[in-house]
């Protein structure tokens, strides 16, 4: 028995859209982008599309399931029919853009899947810092190290790169390890935040807590010398500069060179600026008087 069903010579959007796996508004679109010619209408003024169209239909949704722009394959097309119907010279030069385009972001995304598992294994915080940095805190135990010390870091990482911020480094882990130093270290905290907008810049208190500040660093470089943590900066910087040599071309005041080079290069000073500290009067005066006793310090106190 012969089957009655004849095929027809042309379908409608939705059939068309239907048989290649897209949507009607999709294909108005190709319409609209002149990646493929809008057909006739019927006497119902609706698209008919033919045998000609389903297959450019196909060839458009295979081409963008491999992930080819829409533009690209507008392109490829034209190229094709320049060079004649059966050229793919047009689609081959697509696809090999669209491979060397892969071959990037798998690069790109394996960078990051080891970014995200060092950050699972090394800690959420501790993570977001370089290796050079973590590998110099890697003697403490888990835990020593509280939150706004790893922020601390992060911020002077992007200031000053991955050198710098393993030398402050060098700062947590003596107060990690002295718990008195520890002590210390709140206590002129505390006094330095009191100095709020309330304090007038000449107020005694000032003074007075700029000293305490003085007389804490002084005790804090003291046990970093004692403690042999001196000597290991002095390591660091041989370190560096063997994993890092400086060229004649690279400038030694930009940040985002060293810390994975791909953040937008600023010198220490123009990132400084912009990083927002809520300081007052008071207390900006008061880090100066820190600093101006330690200038006059004599080498031999």
């Amino acid at each position: 028995m012969y089957s009655s069903f004849i095929p027809q010579r042309q379908v409608k959007i939705g059939d068309a859209a239907a048989f290649v796996g897209t949507t009607p508004r999709a294909i108005r679109h190709y319409h609209e982008i002149g990646l493929l010619p809008e057909p006739e209408r019927g006497s119902d003024d609706r698209r008919r599309y033919g045998h000609e169209d389903m297959i450019r239909l196909l060839w458009i949704r295979k081409m963008a399931d491999a992930g080819i722009a829409l533009d690209d394959i507008r392109d490829a097309f034209a190229d094709t029919a320049s060079a004649g119907a059966d050229s793919d010279d047009g689609i081959a030069s697509i696809l090999e853009r669209l491979e060397e385009t892969l071959v990037a972001q798998e690069a790109e995304l394996r960078r990051q899947r080891t970014a995200v598992q060092r950050m699972r294994t090394e800690g959420s915080r501790m993570g977001l810092l370089s290796d050079f940095v973590t590998s110099r805190l890697k003697s403490l135990p888990k835990g020593s190290l509280r939150r706004a010390d790893l922020d601390s870091l992060l911020v002077t990482e992007r200031i000053f790169g991955p050198l710098g911020a393993a030398v402050q480094a060098t700062r947590f882990i003596a107060l990690a390890t002295h718990p008195g130093l520890r002590e210390d270290s709140d206590r002129v905290d505390a006094a330095e935040e009191a100095l709020d907008d309330t304090i007038a810049v000449d107020d005694p208190r000032v003074a007075r807590v700029a000293a305490e500040r003085h007389a804490f660093e002084k005790a804090i470089q003291a046990v970093i010398e004692d403690s042999g943590l001196a000597e290991s900066d002095d390591a660091l910087f041989d370190s560096w500069d063997a994993l890092h040599p400086v060229t004649a071309d690279e400038g030694e005041d930009e940040i985002g060179q060293s810390s994975g080079g791909r953040q937008e290069s600023m010198s220490a000073f123009e990132a400084t600026g912009k990083m927002p500290y809520d300081f007052s009067p008071a207390r900006l005066r008061c880090m100066e008087l820190a600093g101006e006793l330690a200038a006059h310090e004599s080498p031999a106190s």
